[in-house]
């Protein structure tokens, strides 16, 4: 089960968390060339078309254009805020599945311990054959967990570096966004 969900939540994220789709950078130039232009309203219209984490971002800080400075930027980075969990979107169900995996591999080998002894107490150590089967549950559940165990963590900690990547070109974005709504703001008044 921990291997399903896990490789279920590793291709998952590998499909959503392309840049293309958190970012959409082709969308931020488009954007930014028609607030360059002072063409609020398609920019608008395109954020709501493409709906990636990094347009909903600039959503908030179009929907903000001609308060103050402090208020773009506080508007900004609150909707970046809510966008961090879209990016960490079931990284904790894979981090579970990383962290139990060997522990049941290990509730498995103390399984087939438990059998190795039952079968020394009833036939005694002379019979390889019927212990065999015990270690051979031990060994195998062991390794099972760590073989889920493994490729999930690697995977959680690749995600959440990642989404600190993402997060910092979403904010690199938004600082950006900020100064272009504050200067055109400016140009806008004259």
């Amino acid at each position: 089960m921990c291997s399903v969900l896990a490789l279920a939540i590793i291709l998952e994220r590998l499909w959503n968390m392309r840049r293309v789709k958190v970012i959409a950078p082709d969308v931020i130039v488009q954007i930014n060339h028609w607030i360059g232009q002072g063409v609020v309203e398609e920019a608008m219209t395109l954020c709501r078309r493409v709906n990636t984490p990094m347009t909903n971002v600039v959503m908030a800080g179009l929907q903000s254009a001609g308060s103050p400075r402090a208020e773009i930027r506080l508007t900004v980075e609150d909707a970046g805020r809510q966008e961090v969990p879209v990016l960490e979107k079931n990284l904790s169900w894979l981090g579970i599945c990383a962290t139990i995996s060997p522990l049941i591999g290990l509730l498995g080998t103390v399984t087939g311990m438990i059998k190795v002894f039952r079968v020394i107490a009833l036939e005694g150590p002379g019979n390889p054959f019927a212990l065999a089967s015990g270690i051979s549950e031990a060994l195998i559940t062991t390794a099972a967990g760590l073989i889920v165990a493994i490729p999930s963590l690697l995977f959680y900690y690749y995600f959440t570096s990642r989404v600190e990547t993402l997060v910092s070109e979403m904010e690199h974005h938004s600082l950006q966004l900020v100064e272009v709504l504050v200067g055109r703001h400016a140009e806008w008044k004259k």
